[in-house]
């Protein structure tokens, strides 16, 4: 194993209150992080690296900070990282942003292996690993719930309601791993001062050979036209037994067409 390649992203905290910008855009301000299901990624990357060598090398598209998200993947043990950072790629779609980063996977030397988390909390989409492994070309293998190299290959189990499958490709490869996958390991004081001193590589689209006119709000697939606030939260209605609570239960589901 020569390099392994983890996508990131820097995303709102879960735990906060989501708001829209001026363009629809996601407000990424408030309380921004890297997404949990990218650390989980990241320890995969590491888990591999520490049974078969190599180096381990994140990459991320995103506003100067992101790179908060960079360092706390360096901070676990990942050895360098690409930041894609270019104001053309604001408001940019799936598909724009699966293909800048393919575009920047294409400038890192000896990739054997690409992870990344199966869908990012922002917006759930679920299909940009698949759709960077349409671009390159790769097998691709996803929403594992486990993962193994071994030689020139990579396995892993997928769990759907149908059943457990086991899933196999030949490297190169990109994978995507589920909430699952294992559990990330906090990173150490050594590791965190380590990683003030780790190379990141800030490239512009430009340098990865995509034009401005491929990507942003104003070339993608859709338009949000307007939005609407999620309706705030009301006091729910209390069913008092008075020896005909189950009455009352039913007089309630029947209004509310639940049953």
């Amino acid at each position: 194993m020569t390099n392994i390649v983890v996508l990131i992203k820097q995303v709102p905290d879960s735990g906060s209150e989501r708001k829209l910008s001026d363009d629809f855009s996601l407000d990424r301000s408030i309380d921004p992080v890297i997404d949990e299901i990218n650390e989980k990624a990241v320890e995969a990357a590491l888990q591999i690296k520490e049974a078969n060598g190599g180096e381990v090398t994140v990459l991320t598209a995103g506003p100067a900070s992101a790179t908060d998200a960079i360092r706390k993947a360096l901070s676990m043990g990942a050895d360098k990282a690409i930041h894609i950072q270019d104001d053309a790629l604001h408001g940019s779609d799936a598909v724009q942003t699966a293909y800048a980063l393919a575009r920047a996977l294409g400038t890192v030397e000896g990739v054997e292996l690409v992870i990344a988390g199966n869908e990012a909390t922002d917006g759930r989409v679920g299909a940009v690993p698949a759709m960077i492994a349409e671009y390159l070309e790769l097998p691709h293998l996803t929403s594992l719930r486990s993962l193994k190299v071994e030689g020139e290959s990579v396995t892993g189990e997928r769990e759907t309601d149908e059943g457990i499958f086991t899933l196999e490709g030949e490297l190169p490869a990109i994978v995507s791993v589920n909430e699952k996958i294992n559990e990330a390991r906090f990173p150490s004081f050594k590791g965190i001062m380590a990683a003030k001193k780790k190379e990141i590589a800030v490239v512009t689209l430009a340098e990865i050979e995509v034009e401005a006119d491929e990507v942003g709000a104003a070339n993608a697939g859709s338009e949000i036209l307007s939005s609407t606030p999620k309706p705030p939260k009301q006091a729910g209605e209390r069913v008092v037994d008075e020896g005909d609570g189950g009455t009352k239960v039913v007089e309630f589901l029947v209004s509310q067409k639940i049953i």
